[in-house]
């Protein structure tokens, strides 16, 4: 289906020419005055320059060509020059039971030119568990994948795991200081190494920040680690055993977690799979002539003649022949166009790492990794923050773990639930129910808090907003669902059946506003993925779940006493509660049958 919006372009254009205006004048907005009318066209005002004609007889010519409009119920000039208008109620019922008619995609057609999109939306560390700091990563980058796999992409999700470099080599030394006799540091065993890791996931997670605070106290300790990670980067049988058992720990206990967030990713690809791909990356950046030494280190220029302010060089090898980040993001992208050739890489990545990823971009463009025609995309996402306005941290300053602050929301939406059911004197949820109910809601209430925010901007973390059944939340959305639910089965309770029913027009203000806000939908699914912009499906659904509650208290559904106007409200509710559903489900959570 063609959008509204250009429905109704289409017919204010015809309405242009037929008055002898170029039809590039004929472009039709939302209005910015809905007390006044549902759409706009400003187009006589900039064709009263070419022209030579006051707007206001432009607009007038335009409103009377569209006056009989099957499309517009009204369509009238406004000094200076603006074209106000209203669709037509028909026009929009049958808009709408289109929609309806297109089951699962609601109007929305899939794109005519799909693309491989790879999207960088994880980085966590091995060994070391989830924290705060790895939410909005973590949902923001799971939203726009489920964003562009409903328009139409291929949808490529990399967890892209910090499972390299100098971390690696300290758990090996602090383990082989607390268990010397394990079999891995013997440099001349030959034989199959254990199937079994010789630590659980908590162990490891100790064992890491134990050998970090050795690291920085005692300098041999420290020299002993980074000749541990050189053996290992070398190829060293026991310590990539090691490693291979590190990251089977690691990534169990992390997909436990990010499953909790309904987060999940197609490849648990690390830094380690990229090592193969930098020897023969460097040695052809060499003989390119793009690579060159300075001041011992291995660099590429990457400055622009346009740049307003200094770009540094890539720096591809420290001095002493250490690869960095920047060499292992670089081969990361080697292996991705080799294994994926991806049309777009898109990163969802801390904001304060623009200046990194512009380096890296621009060597990996300069330098041929990529070519002209893959988009290489920086989506940088601002800080959580707590009430205080610094970035969220516990009671006793530390970062918080990402699982408590999970069980935390999920502790008070129990709560509310227990109480809004003890106040209703109904205990119909049993307890599993409700805790079932509460986990989802919670997820509602994380996720919609955070993506409702645009994602370069910081945000407050507020437990009591965000867990609210009122205003601007996941519980509200989640309750206007809900309610939806309720009445339907209400109605198929008393054995009524709407399923061969149609739409069949417009029956109140509040109905119109209802559709027109359903209206709406394909629009904002493509534009929500043309600009990676979540929080756009968010303020629709908003919107949208406003419009519905506006629509319930206005109007008798269950008592209308005309069967034909009872159904048509019944597919009207069925279509909202899908479009919520399909909304809530490409930002990454559900809602349940009863709160």
């Amino acid at each position: 289906m063609k959008k509204m919006l250009e429905l109704l372009t289409e017919e204010v254009t015809r309405a242009f020419a037929e008055c002898g205006y170029d039809e590039k004048y004929g472009k039709v907005t939302l209005s910015n005055r809905p007390d006044l009318c549902e759409y706009q066209c400003n187009g006589a005002m900039a064709a009263a320059k070419e022209y030579k004609t006051a707007p206001i007889q432009i607009a007038d010519a335009v409103a009377k060509k569209l006056a009989g409009s099957p499309v517009f119920s009204m369509a009238e000039s406004v000094k200076p020059g603006f074209l106000n208008m209203k669709v037509d109620e028909a026009y929009l019922a049958a808009y709408v039971a289109g929609m309806q008619a297109d089951e699962g995609r609601f109007g929305c057609e899939k794109t005519k030119h799909p693309k491989t999109v790879l999207i960088d939306y994880g980085g966590p560390n091995v060994a070391k568990p989830l924290h705060v700091g790895h939410l909005r990563s973590a949902i923001i980058g799971e939203s726009v994948k489920r964003i562009g796999r409903f328009v139409g992409h291929t949808m490529i999700g990399d967890v892209h795991l910090g499972d390299w470099g100098l971390q690696m080599g300290l758990i090996i030394t602090e383990l082989a200081a607390r268990k010397p006799e394990l079999v891995y540091f013997d440099e001349n065993y030959e034989g199959e190494y254990p199937a079994e890791a010789p630590f659980t996931i908590s162990e490891l997670e100790e064992i890491y920040p134990t050998a970090s605070g050795k690291s920085k106290e005692d300098a041999a300790y420290r020299e002993a680690a980074m000749q541990a990670t050189y053996e290992l980067q070398h190829g060293r049988r026991g310590y990539q055993a090691l490693l291979s058992h590190i990251l089977h720990v690691s990534v169990t206990d992390l997909k436990r977690n990010y499953e909790n967030l309904n987060v999940s990713f197609e490849l648990w690809k690390g830094e380690s799979d990229a090592q193969p791909y930098i020897p023969d990356m460097v040695q052809k950046m060499k003989e390119d002539g793009f690579a060159y030494v300075s001041e011992g280190a291995l660099v590429v220029d990457v400055k622009e003649e346009t740049d307003t302010k200094e770009i540094p060089p890539c720096m591809i090898l420290k001095s002493d022949g250490a690869s960095l980040y920047n060499t292992t993001d670089l081969a990361t992208i080697v292996w991705r166009m080799k294994d994926y050739r991806p049309d777009e890489i898109i990163y969802v990545v801390d904001k304060r790492q623009e200046l990194y990823f512009t380096q890296v971009f621009r060597c990996a463009r300069k330098t041929g990794l990529v070519g002209a025609d893959t988009k290489l995309q920086f989506l940088g996402f601002g800080t959580m923050n707590g009430k205080d306005g610094k970035p969220f941290k516990t009671r006793e300053g530390g970062v918080m773990r990402l699982e408590y602050l999970v069980e935390s929301v999920n502790a008070e939406m129990l709560k509310k639930i227990t109480e809004n059911q003890k106040s209703k004197e109904n205990l119909a949820i049993g307890e599993e129910e409700a805790n079932q109910t509460a986990r989802m809601i919670a997820l509602a209430a994380i996720k919609y808090g955070d993506l409702s925010n645009q994602a370069s901007k910081d945000y407050i973390f507020d437990v009591d907003r965000f867990t609210s059944f009122e205003g601007n939340t996941g519980p509200y959305i989640l309750y206007t669902i809900v309610r939806i639910k309720s009445i339907l089965n209400k109605y198929r309770g008393l054995g009524k059946d709407a399923s061969g029913a149609v739409i069949a027009g417009v029956h109140s203000a509040s109905e119109k506003n209802l559709m027109l806000a359903l209206s709406k939908f394909n629009a904002v699914m493509e534009n929500a993925y043309e600009e990676t912009a979540p929080h756009k499906v968010c303020a629709y659904i908003y919107d949208l779940a406003d419009a519905f509650n506006s629509f319930y208290h206005d109007t008798k559904i269950m008592t209308e006493e005309d069967e034909t106007v009872q159904k048509s409200y019944i597919r009207v509710l069925e279509l909202t509660k899908s479009v919520l559903e399909t909304c809530i489900d490409v930002l990454g959570f559900a809602a349940p049958e009863r709160m």
